[in-house]
């Protein structure tokens, strides 16, 4: 069977493509899947041992089983990037808990999603560029993201986290494309009816968004000079 997978950050810029077909067997299961990666393009081969795959834009294990047809996609440790940015169309959210996109963010909107007459607490968590990383005086970051996957995955964090917390409401705004020094990539907001379930709600929101949430970004120092960040 013919398997496309689609590729991103590190993967797409070592082979210079957005996605490659691999011929598989019938049942192929992942770890097979990424195996035959690795023997088709041996440029891969030393990025693929962290990464994740994810069937139909959901994480599955190494014994998962493949079927021709299924959307797959190799996902690198997130928070980290590679290679110029092209944000494109992203779907909008049904409301504003949930935004990615190229538009600046903006506060207000992100706590006036979660604002009711019951939350006597709202915590928020902005996440900005900062100006020196790792010795260099940084430039701008360029964030990417398997958008639709990405939109997928920031609700069902905060369906667990609304779950686990009780009374919660979490909104998430993310940034893609280039961020200059100063900027916001990612603004969290968190409304309860007590300031510790906020806090609590806020702070898991964040975790999980850096952990399981397909976004990369990449620093480019004053210098020139280009790296991976990976984790927060």
């Amino acid at each position: 069977m013919t398997v496309r997978i689609l590729l991103f950050a590190g993967l797409r810029e070592r082979l210079r493509s957005d996605w490659v077909e691999l011929e598989l067997p019938e049942g192929a299961t992942v770890a097979e899947l990424l195996s035959a990666l690795g023997d088709a393009h041996p440029p891969l081969r030393e990025l693929l041992p962290p990464c994740r795959v994810a069937v139909e834009q959901e994480f599955v294990a190494a014994g998962h089983r493949v079927r021709a047809g299924d959307e797959v996609a190799v996902i690198p440790p997130v928070s980290g990037g590679h290679g110029p940015v092209e944000p494109g169309p992203v779907e909008p959210a049904a409301d504003d808990h949930f935004y990615l996109g190229a538009e600046p963010l903006v506060l207000d909107r992100v706590i006036a999603a979660v604002e009711r007459r019951q939350a006597g607490g709202v915590v928020t968590f902005i996440g900005k560029v900062r100006d020196h990383s790792r010795g260099h005086a940084i430039d701008h970051l360029e964030y990417e993201a398997y958008a639709p996957m990405a939109l997928k995955v920031m609700r069902q964090i905060a369906a667990a986290v609304e779950a686990e917390v009780a009374g919660a409401s979490v909104a998430v705004h993310h940034r893609l494309g280039r961020l200059a020094i100063g900027e916001a990539a990612v603004v969290i907001a968190a409304a309860a009816p007590h300031r510790a379930e906020a806090f609590a709600a806020c702070r898991e929101v964040i975790e999980r968004l850096k952990r399981d949430v397909p976004i990369w970004k990449r620093e480019v120092a004053v210098d020139g000079t280009t790296w991976v960040v990976q984790g927060p």
